[in-house]
């Protein structure tokens, strides 16, 4: 059983891991929760769905397509709904719940347009796992463990190296001065929503490879990306991937030991556990009250 736990715990923390740095790029920029995060993950897959059943593409024109059109979706909600209520001068909070009522609405249009019942991306026979060292792991979850690798990779290139991915950092770090400095916050806001968003959709992608999809798999996937984005620490990649891996082998070793249904509370109480004893998290900062 040790094996396989160790490959199903990497499988399931790989695709919290993408969707938790999606969600934390997007928060270091904006300083706000952007719920509509989940709708995005949905989204993507249900994207697929339509371009390889309804246009009849095959599955590798099918996901760059969705990928892309998740970006564009993230970068909509920016322009349409964000930027607007943040240059009224709105607190967080009503951020907040904007991208609530964002997630709400645009997961019913889901629903309408796809319907409630449980579909699949997936086409022919589905096959038995390959063997490693003792343990089963399909198809998918090499994809998915290959995926998470090179995109990690990727996205700390994309920081260290690039001048968006600076001025990207600049923002998060201190958005008065790097307004200062000349950096656009709102351009580098947009960018923060298309990359998020499309670690979002790929991720949704994955896990509808694997598991199949239905109009509010969004939600436990945000649920779990922010408690490793706490638990991990916001401002650090390295530090969600620890979290991420905390709570995939968390809750593996929990549906083996406990069942499934314990998953969920597992999760939260990691969380609380990290809000007790270390809020900002593995690798995050610790909070310092300023004095004038």
């Amino acid at each position: 059983m040790g094996p396989q736990l160790i490959v199903n715990s990497l499988s399931a923390a790989c695709t919290v891991f993408l969707f938790a740095v999606g969600f934390a790029v997007v928060y270091e920029v904006t300083r706000f929760l952007h719920f509509g995060h989940g709708v995005v993950f949905t989204a993507a897959a249900y994207f697929v769905f339509g371009f390889r059943v309804w246009l009849g593409l095959p599955l590798f024109l099918s996901v760059p397509f969705s990928v892309a059109l998740c970006a564009l979706l993230g970068c909509s909600l920016e322009v349409t709904v964000y930027s607007r209520v943040r240059r009224r001068g709105a607190p967080s909070h009503v951020l907040l719940l904007a991208s609530l009522g964002v997630y709400i609405v645009l997961q019913n249009i889901i629903s309408m347009v796809f319907g409630d019942d449980i579909k699949s991306i997936r086409s022919g026979i589905v096959k038995e796992g390959m063997n490693f060292l003792g343990a089963r792991i399909t198809p998918a979850q090499v994809l998915t463990l290959c995926t998470a690798a090179l995109l990690v990779a990727a996205v700390g290139l994309f920081f260290k190296k690039t001048k968006m991915g600076r001025a990207m950092c600049a923002v998060a770090n201190d958005p008065a001065l790097a307004s200062v400095s000349g950096i656009d916050s709102d351009r580098v806001a947009l960018w923060a929503f298309a990359i998020g968003s499309a670690l979002a959709g790929i991720a949704g992608i994955l896990v509808a490879l694997d598991v199949d999809m239905t109009p509010t798999m969004g939600l436990r996937a945000l649920m779990m990306g922010i408690v490793a984005v706490i638990i991990g620490g916001a401002g650090s990649i390295p530090g969600i991937a620890l979290g991420a891996l905390l709570l995939g082998t968390a809750q593996q070793f929990g549906v083996w030991k406990l069942g499934s249904q314990w998953q969920d509370a597992i999760a939260f109480g990691i969380l609380l556990a990290f809000l007790l004893l270390r809020p900002q998290g593995f690798l995050g900062r610790e909070v310092r009250k300023a004095t004038v």
